[in-house]
């Protein structure tokens, strides 16, 4: 082959080579990234299955309760089996008898039980039905615990308690002081840990200075303020 038809050669067959070259130099970033997305896609999913199973175990767990607080009746509960509308209650009160009644569990005694107990006697009736049945139980009105305020206030009477009340809370509730109460003179009586009842002494002239505040007390359930 002569000179000018080498060189012919190289100009033809050159650019073909170099365009061939840089066209596969292109597509190797192309091809990379797609198999790092596919390579990549079962860990997304993994991470997306990972996350809604995290939400839902945390919708699925069960606050925990007070198990201090005791129902009585007329208390307003709030009771939610997961994942069964059909037997959760969003407000149901206790009756007179002190009971409740639910859908496949029927009559369930309220009164006199904590909520995580009521909990626990609510999913066991349930067991015959669920399997690993999930209960909350939240007081949504406390209408049975109370005190009383007697005397020189404008609205003697029995209040629920809520909020944690203290003695200026329950004066407050019952209106304030009539013209001739003895503001120096007021009294909780509080029934003991031996069953007899204890005189708290309560002075709201002082109280409302800042003095001897340790006399604010808190109301407790069957308290009885009297305002002479």
């Amino acid at each position: 082959m002569d000179r000018d038809a080498q060189m012919m050669w190289i100009r033809r067959f050159g650019w073909l080579a170099l365009s061939t070259f840089f066209a596969g130099v292109l597509c190797v970033p192309a091809i990379a990234a797609q198999s790092a997305s596919s390579n990549n896609a079962p860990v997304a999913a993994g991470a997306a299955a990972k996350a809604s199973g995290a939400q839902q175990d945390a919708s699925s767990g069960t606050k925990a309760h007070d198990d201090a607080y005791v129902i009585g009746n007329d208390d307003v509960l709030s009771i939610n089996v997961w994942k069964e509308p059909d037997i959760s209650q969003r407000s149901i009160p206790v009756r007179s008898d002190g009971r409740i009644s639910l859908p496949l569990v029927g009559e369930v005694q309220a009164a006199g039980q904590t909520p995580l107990k009521l909990e626990k006697d609510i999913a066991a009736k349930l067991q015959n039905y669920i399997s690993e049945p999930e209960v909350s139980v939240m007081v949504q009105q406390s209408n049975s615990q109370k005190f009383n305020i007697l005397g020189q206030v404008v609205k003697p009477g029995s209040y629920a308690i809520a909020n944690s009340p203290t003695v200026l809370d329950a004066i407050a509730l019952a209106g304030g002081f009539r013209d001739f109460a003895k503001q120096k003179s007021i009294y909780i009586l509080r029934q003991g840990s031996d069953g007899k009842d204890v005189r708290l002494p309560f002075n709201y002239k002082d109280v409302i200075k800042g003095k001897n505040l340790e006399q604010n007390v808190k109301i407790q359930p069957r308290d009885t303020i009297v305002v002479p």
